[in-house]
């Protein structure tokens, strides 16, 4: 007889600064351990927990999703008694029950990055956490010009780095877009923007690979055509990864 339990999804925000990334590590305080070590204390049992990206180390999330087996019926406060438990730098927003057969991973359709820019001569403290600061002079109309030349499908490996484990490395960007204001923290400081991606999945460190590319290209230290060259001639990647606490990781999308 199978034994009773349900599927649960779980989103969860959470600043990534004081964590070793998502994915449980041994003698490492991670997002993912932190949620596991949570959820079996309150079922009295090991509970295991799928999460939908495996965000590095130093990067954060408005809407990374999670999924479970929880041993017997929904409990309906298990978010609140889940959220008491997790330190001040999570926060579980929502909890469902979904058909057995979700899986945050795998079911996932898409997802949305954000990676925020400081331009300010002097480093913004309030945004130093969440936000790269970039004291150059980088022309912003190059950098939106650019941003059309990598929408569609296209063989990012030229933009991956050591350590990406997919087996194809093709991918597709739905949007790229240019905003003023950052994704986390003080959103509206002066001369902050975030650039955000949308595909349906990327490879590893490919929007930090990305970000770094287009500010190197509108700061004038790349060719203007550097994009295009990498796409068209896939390699090793040759630009420049931006730092992972720019990184945010906004919203995972599902068929539902």
């Amino acid at each position: 007889m199978k034994a009773m339990g349900c599927t649960l999804k779980g989103v969860v925000r959470y600043d990534g600064t004081g964590f070793a990334g998502w994915q449980i590590q041994p003698d490492a305080r991670t997002v993912q351990g932190e949620l596991e070590a949570a959820l079996s204390r309150i079922a009295s049992q090991p509970i295991r927990v799928q999460g939908a990206a495996r965000t590095d180390a130093g990067v954060h999330a408005l809407g990374q999703v999670f999924s479970f087996v929880w041993p017997g019926l929904f409990p309906e406060r298990l978010r609140h008694a889940l959220s008491k438990m997790l330190g001040p730098e999570m926060r579980v927003t929502e909890l469902t029950e979904v058909p057995e057969s979700f899986n945050a991973r795998f079911s996932a359709r898409g997802k949305r990055y954000a990676y925020s820019i400081d331009f300010n001569r002097e480093p913004d403290p309030l945004s130093a956490r969440h936000a790269w600061h970039v004291p150059y002079r980088t022309d912003l109309e190059v950098l939106s010009g650019l941003l059309p030349q990598l929408l569609g499908k296209h063989d990012f490996a030229g933009f991956q780095s050591t350590g990406n484990q997919s087996t194809t490395t093709i991918r597709t960007l739905y949007e790229v877009s240019l905003h003023r204001g950052g994704a986390v923290g003080p959103v509206d400081a002066e001369n902050l923007w975030r650039l955000e991606f949308h595909g349906n999945a990327f490879l590893y460190h490919m929007v930090r690979n990305l970000v770094g590319s287009l500010v190197e290209v509108a700061r004038g230290r790349f060719p203007r055509d550097f994009l295009l060259e990498s796409l068209r001639v896939p390699g090793p990647f040759k630009g420049h990864c931006a730092p992972a606490h720019g990184l945010a990781l906004l919203k995972v999308y599902y068929d539902d």
